[in-house]
């Protein structure tokens, strides 16, 4: 099964300019086979396919719901919920990654960076977090292994890095604009037609192949260094959205019903969730 795995539409991403509709057509012209729809912060994108096209056109695709996460401390993080699982928290931008990480394992969910080795602030490896805790890629599912958006020695830098942690990759246009759409794949060994089967896939460690061409046509590609205030611009911005958020993201995470104890050790390790823990997190489910 041949899917996109990075996908930004225009009813979820603001940089976006490919409609949900237009995305699906053209994979489907490219022989794709579905998409997993990762706006940023939202899944507006999703909520547009569900509620104008699923079920009545397109009925052969499987469109899938992810996000692209902002974390406040270690970039981009791609994110795949069971479909019985819907958490307002993961659509306020700003959580660490440890808490990140334990919010998505702690609800069945799996995650990892995209572009790892991207641009500054925006990929994991390319922040202060990962250089003082190398570690936590253990807590990964799988990593961006192939990203059209980036050129061919940080995709190898991301494969490597996976190669070494054992980590299934993904591959994934990361597509804003029409005329990338269908430059990255991911395959699969077997169908899956909702997220619980692409999440049991990538925790049984299946065979996942993934692919593409380098898309040079970007923002960074046309304005060079002139990026790089554009790069910290976004940083800035995104850091005091995730501020101002920083209270509705409280009130959400009370329903975890963690001691102090537990939250000092869940949310600096992302570990795995406690057997006392699994009928107090669902009152956080909405």
């Amino acid at each position: 099964m041949k899917l996109d795995m990075h996908c930004h539409t225009h009813e979820g991403s603001v940089d976006s300019k490919i409609g949900v509709e237009e995305y699906i057509r053209i994979l489907i012209e490219k022989g794709y086979d579905g998409m997993l729809i990762t706006d940023h912060d939202t899944y507006n994108g999703y909520r547009y396919w569900k509620e104008h096209l699923k079920g009545k056109k397109y009925k052969d695709f499987v469109v899938l719901k992810g996000i692209e996460y902002d974390t406040n401390n270690a970039g981009h993080m791609l994110v795949v919920m069971p479909e019985n699982v819907k958490l307002r928290i993961l659509e306020m931008r700003g959580m660490p990654l440890p808490m990140l990480l334990f919010v998505v394992h702690a609800f069945g969910g799996i995650v990892g960076p995209a572009h790892p080795f991207g641009e500054k602030y925006l990929s994991f490896t390319n922040t202060r977090y990962f250089r003082k805790n190398r570690n936590i890629v253990d807590k990964f599912d799988f990593i961006e292994t192939f990203n059209s958006c980036e050129n061919a020695e940080r995709n190898i830098q991301a494969r490597q890095l996976a190669n070494i942690y054992g980590k299934p990759g993904f591959g994934g246009s990361d597509s804003h604009k029409t005329n990338c759409i269908g430059t990255a794949y991911t395959r699969l060994p077997e169908t899956v037609t909702k997220e619980s089967e692409l999440i049991s896939l990538v925790k049984a460690n299946a065979p996942i192949t993934y692919g593409g061409s380098i898309y040079n046509k970007t923002t960074k590609d046309k304005i060079g260094k002139v990026n790089d205030v554009l790069i910290y611009s976004f940083w800035v911005y995104n850091k005091v959205l995730g501020l101002s958020q920083a209270m509705r993201r409280r009130g959400q995470s009370r329903y975890l019903n963690l001691s102090k104890e537990k939250k000092e050790y869940f949310f600096k390790s992302g570990g795995p969730v406690l057997p006392e823990l699994e009928s107090n997190i669902k009152k956080a489910e909405v």
